[in-house]
């Protein structure tokens, strides 16, 4: 099933060890065409970051493998029509005894779930078994950001002694996650039109799902990006990626997580200490200095004020501090 097979090198954050992709029989015609149709509906219709698309391709594949092995035989359009719950939950059994946790199930079912809204969107086939199957309960988990003392030395690391242009280029990278709250899909997909140097003091982001946002960035970062930009020895076309590889291509995500883990190392950070982070980081630290919550939405990028309420039991120290200050009965009989 070469079509629903992840881009090799790819690397998507939170993903099991037991995610690794199956083997799995061909597909039948009319279900290989649907599965590449859909693939390419999500990168071309719905602006999907690449390490996104890739988890939902791992994810279809492994089921569709499932599917041909437990039929013993190429699955095709039919198979899917005629779909039932106790296959799907038997599948997701196998992936949890194999040592998968609940996030990355829920994932797996989040993506089925899109493929068959899809396939009946599109007119082919409707069979909404996938929704009667309930969903893994996620544990809630808070973010872990960095202190700022630790956010601050891992933004200096790279801005304090003479660099050359990899080490310039990961310092820039990090200061855009921590300094604009960035994903790190976010950052690697600029462009050299895009540039923030000294001059251009916002940045236009294209976050999840297309949703373009305006974040304002440091004299800091200006002038990180601007020192890797004279030091790098390749040819930085307009239109092309500001952050580029030993060879000349596209920066792969991996060598910033790599750059990270070597940071954890020298400055005794903890293992929570990711380049996402530093978006955490972002967050919370602008929250305790008195930002609005729907402020930092908007820099976040996020759709919906839930999601970045979360911030707020990172920061309860603060938020009673506020309550005693201001509530008329607070510290009072």
């Amino acid at each position: 099933m070469t079509s629903a097979s992840p881009t090799p090198g790819s690397s998507a954050p939170d993903v099991d060890p037991s995610d690794e992709p199956a083997l799995v029989l061909p597909l039948g015609a009319d279900l290989e065409r649907a599965v590449a149709d859909w693939l390419r509906h999500l990168d071309q219709g719905r602006g999907h970051a690449a390490h996104t698309l890739s988890s939902y391709a791992r994810d279809l594949s492994q089921f569709l493998g499932f599917l041909g092995r437990h039929r013993g035989y190429p699955p095709c359009l039919g198979d899917i029509a005629g779909l039932d719950a106790r296959t799907v939950r038997a599948f997701m059994a196998g992936r949890r005894r194999a040592g998968s946790g609940s996030r990355s199930l829920s994932r797996t079912m989040s993506a089925l779930r899109m493929f068959f809204r899809w396939l009946e969107a599109e007119g082919t086939l409707k069979n909404r078994v996938v929704m009667q199957v309930q969903l893994p309960k996620v544990p809630h988990s808070v973010p872990k950001p960095l202190n700022v003392e630790k956010a601050l030395a891992v933004t200096r690391a790279g801005t304090e002694a003479e660099l050359d242009w990899v080490a310039a280029r990961d310092a820039a990278v990090l200061l855009l996650l921590y300094g604009c709250g960035l994903r790190i899909s976010e950052a690697l997909a600029i462009v050299v039109r895009d540039a923030p140097v000294r001059g251009r003091d916002t940045l236009r982001v294209a976050g999840k799902g297309g949703k373009e946002r305006m974040v304002p960035v440091l004299p800091v970062a200006q002038a990180a990006v601007a020192r890797y930009m004279t030091l790098c020895p390749y040819p930085l076309e307009p239109d092309g990626h500001l952050f580029l590889g030993a060879k000349g291509g596209p920066l792969s995500p991996r060598l910033i997580q790599l750059a990270m883990q070597r940071l954890r190392g020298a400055l005794t950070l903890p293992d929570t200490a990711t380049p996402h982070a530093l978006r955490h980081s972002f967050a919370t630290h602008l929250l305790s200095a008195g930002a609005d919550l729907r402020q930092i939405q908007e820099l976040l990028g996020h759709a919906s004020l839930s999601t970045t309420q979360v911030y707020t039991e990172v920061d309860r120290d603060r938020l009673l501090a506020v309550y005693d200050r201001a509530h008329p009965r607070a510290g009072r009989s």
